[in-house]
């Protein structure tokens, strides 16, 4: 079960000017949280902005019952939120989502995630390290923007690094990499994240392929728990005429790649 509480903030990094990392000690969330979850963030003691601020999990450490989240300045919500301190209080809502990251006995994954849909993936990475082999392709628009590189370097056997335009690593999708090492090896499963567009792409190839797949939506979850109704999305086996929704807080925010129409 989520719990709300104000956690101390204990380390606060500024990634790139509009991404920053922060951790916050909290044995309450550590102790349950799974790769995949996220957080419901409040980010200001006044009633404006009122919603609270969904932000995924980066890393979670049991040991030091610590929760590391990052996010990127997008708003007022996170504007707001970016000027907190070391030693201030957050007030928190988690871990939420009933639909974490399954790795079930896999022993080959592949790990693919784009631009700021990459940081709930490296939790799953660690994880999957201790178990099975991990390729994971990460896709850019720019050197500018490439993050997290050292970290999940350590986490994966294999990391290919793209951008869009050639300005670092490789050049072009990360899912044409990934095609490329399908084709010459056996994945058991592919583990998603990021804008639509690449959701869309994975989603069919992996169907295409047979290979199960799963994905983690990003949608506008004011609430956290489905009372609001801000993050329907379609289930694929639904008829057009009456379509059936769940919500990607609760019921996600990782689904299986066949079960819903994105």
């Amino acid at each position: 079960m989520p719990v709300n509480i104000k956690a101390k903030l204990i380390e606060k990094e500024q990634l790139k000017p509009d991404i920053f990392k922060f951790t916050i000690i909290s044995k309450e969330i550590a102790d349950i949280a799974r790769p995949g979850q996220f957080l419901e963030i409040r980010v200001s003691d006044q009633f404006d902005p009122f919603l609270r601020r969904p932000i995924s999990i980066y890393d979670i450490n049991k040991e030091n019952s610590t929760v590391t989240f990052i996010f990127q300045v997008k708003g007022k919500g996170t504007e707001i939120l970016c000027k907190k301190n070391i030693e201030d209080d957050i007030d928190v809502l988690g871990p939420l989502g009933f639909g974490a990251f399954n790795l079930a006995d896999y022993k080959n994954i592949s790990i693919i995630g784009g631009g700021i849909g990459v940081f709930p993936l490296h939790e799953l990475a660690k994880i999957a390290k201790n178990s099975a082999n991990v390729n994971t392709y990460l896709g850019f628009r720019s050197k500018d923007f490439v993050v997290c590189e050292d970290e999940f370097n350590k986490v994966s056997q294999k990391l290919v690094i793209t951008t869009d335009d050639g300005s670092y690593g490789e050049n072009g999708f990360a899912i044409n990499y990934l095609i490329e090492d399908l084709d010459k090896s056996k994945t058991d499963c592919i583990y998603a994240c990021g804008p639509l567009p690449m959701l869309r792409a994975v989603q069919k190839l992996a169907i295409e392929r047979n290979i199960p797949c799963q994905i983690s939506l990003e949608e506008r979850m004011g609430c956290g728990i489905g009372a609001c109704l801000g993050c329907a999305v379609k289930t694929a086996a639904s008829p057009n005429d009456a379509p059936q929704y769940v919500h990607v807080c609760k019921a996600g925010p990782v689904f299986d790649a066949s079960y819903v129409e994105i």
